[in-house]
This record gives structure tokens, C-alpha cells and sequence, in this order.
């Protein structure tokens, strides 16, 4: 379906984004500029390296801005030059300004990677998936000053699968926000998009991630756990700590089984009828999958387990 002309500046610094800013560029209306966050010292030599999508948009010839804070002056003023009828936000990565979002002459949009009002906040995507949640999606949405509160425009859903991770669940999502985004263009640039506003009883917040929330709580049943490594794969990832006679260090877990059964105290190290390597929880076991201890590489547990010397400990 050929949309109409419209004057759209993107906003966007994660990988999720690029599916939606592509298709833009492929299918129109095509983007006036890309806003993304500044180039960022990565790698082991520290080079100056820029958000993947800066490169989807210099390959299409599409100008780049790049302010270190959104809330700059000249930098308003150059998106102000621009004229946008529509700005289109996902992944940018900086609270955007009351003043700024009134700049577009029909509206500031943000593709959520949730289904709102359920996690509001940056780590909705592992906050559906450990909290066992049946779906997710994309939620197209009208920006507010207060975080993901705006109304509601479109919404596109995907079923989570048992086996799905961050990575997996990530990767769907953004084929799902390129779909979410076409299916509001329509009403949005002719001027009859509905809004729907949230049901403030029913929303969830998912705040921001570190590493230290990786953290294993043995006490846990092993289906919670599950679900907590599942969802933290590859960020921020879940880990332990162990003491294998060398001292403590810290044990990576990769995805693993849940399974029922008589256990010890939580966090025992013990060995399923297959001989496998497993670790007991508050209800049930982990039979361990991958895992990497501090100083050395990812490997089978089986592996890392033939390697222990002495009574290894789950700290």
C-alpha cells in the first residue's frame, strides 16, 4: 500500500531498530535524517565506533545526527529546520524533551518492545519472558514526558516460546516493530488514528539492567530459574559464584533444564542418573547446559566438571 508524503525523522541507536528504519528507507516515506547516539569507544583497542544503524543510513545517503544530549539547543533548532511531519522513535537511548516532542506536525511515536501497559522500561524484553509470560509484541505508541505512558496506537503481539532467550526474543521483535510501524502509518498521516489510553491499574515497570542482577538465587525453584537465565541470555547474563579450592570466582550458567525431584539444600553441585552435572534449587534442579568460569573459555558442563580438583563449592 503507497502511503502519503510525509516529512519522518528517525530516532534510534539499538540493532532492534533497524528492521522499521530499513523498511522506511525501502518503502518510504523515506527518512529525512537519522538521530542516533554518538560514536562509542568499543573493543579491545577502544576505537571509536558507530551504533550500527549510523551505517544503514550513510549506505542510503540519509543524513546522521549525532548530539551527545537530545535536549541541546542547536541541536533542536537543526530538527526544527528539518520540518518533520512525524518523528519515529525506538532504542534511542535518551529521554526526550517536552520541547521536542511537540516539534513533528502530526506526531512523536515510540515502538515499545512490549505489549503496554505490561513493562514499561528498558528491560521489557527480559521482564517477559522471566516472568513467564505467554507473549509479547510491540506497542506503537504516542511519546509522553512520563516513561512509556503515552496512548496507545497499535500493537503487533508474538507467542514465546519455551525454548526463546533475550537474543531469540530480540531478534523477532524487530521484524514485529517494522510491521507495528506500517500498520499505524496509515491512520496516523491521514489523520484517523484512534488512541488508546493505558489502564494505569495494570501497568509493570522494567527497569534498567546491570550485570550484577545475574545473579543466581538458588532458592529459587529450577522452572524460575530457568526462565531467569532464558530471559537475562546475552544480557546481562546469570552466574554464581564457586570455590573449587583455587578461591572464589564466578561461573556463567548458559541456558539449562528445569527438573523436578527430592533435592539437597539449594546449591549443591551434584550429578543427574545420566551423569550429568546439576545444581539444586528451592524446588527441583538445574541440569546444567554451557557454562564459563572467570579466565577461561564457554564449554559443555560435562566438560568443565572433569577439570574440577576437590569438593567444589556453590557460594
Amino acid at each position: 500500500m503507497s502511503l502519503p508524503d510525509a516529512r519522518v525523522v528517525f530516532f534510534g541507536s539499538g540493532e532492534i531498530a533497524i528492521p522499521a528504519f530499513q523498511r522506511l528507507i525501502d518503502e518510504g516515506p523515506r527518512p529525512l535524517a537519522l538521530v542516533t547516539q554518538p560514536d562509542k569507544p568499543a573493543g579491545r583497542h577502544r576505537a571509536l565506533t558507530p551504533p550500527p544503524i549510523k551505517r544503514v543510513a550513510l549506505s542510503a545517503g540519509i543524513p546522521v545526527l549525532q548530539p551527545e544530549s537530545a535536549r541541546d539547543e542547536g541541536f533542536l533548532d537543526e530538527l526544527r529546520s528539518l520540518g518533520p511531519d512525524l518523528i519515529v522513535v525506538m532504542a534511542y537511548g535518551q529521554i526526550l524533551s517536552k520541547g521536542l516532542i511537540a516539534i513533528p506536525g502530526i506526531a512523536c511515536i515510540n515502538l515499545h518492545a512490549s505489549i503496554l501497559p505490561r513493562h514499561r522500561g528498558a528491560s521489557c524484553i527480559q521482564a517477559a519472558i522471566d516472568e513467564g509470560d505467554a507473549e509479547t509484541g510491540v506497542t506503537v505508541m504516542h511519546v509522553v514526558q512520563k516513561l512509556d505512558a503515552g496512548d496507545i496506537i497499535h500493537a503487533e503481539t508474538t507467542v514465546i516460546s519455551p525454548e526463546d532467550t533475550g537474543s531469540t526474543v530480540h531478534d523477532r521483535l524487530a521484524g514485529v516493530a517494522a510491521t507495528a510501524l506500517f500498520a499505524a502509518l496509515p491512520g496516523l498521516l491521514a489523520g484517523s488514528a484512534g488512541r488508546l489510553p493505558q489502564d494505569a491499574s495494570a501497568v509493570t515497570y522494567a527497569p534498567k539492567l546491570g550485570r550484577e542482577d545475574g545473579r543466581i538465587d538458588w532458592t529459587w525453584t529450577a522452572g524460575r530459574i530457568a526462565r531467569r537465565i532464558r530471559a537475562y541470555e546475552p544480557w546481562p547474563g546469570t552466574w554464581t559464584t564457586i570455590d573449587d579450592g583455587h578461591g572464589p570466582k564466578r561461573l556463567k550458567i548458559f541456558p539449562a533444564d528445569a527438573v523436578d525431584g527430592e533435592t539437597s539444600p539449594p546449591g549443591t553441585l551434584s550429578f543427574s542418573e545420566e551423569g550429568l552435572p546439576r545444581i539444586s534449587c528451592g524446588d527441583g534442579y538445574l541440569v546444567l547446559g554451557d557454562v564459563q568460569a572467570d579466565g577461561s573459555r564457554r564449554m559443555a558442563a560435562a566438560d568443565w566438571v572433569k577439570g574440577l580438583r576437590g569438593e567444589t563449592r556453590i557460594l
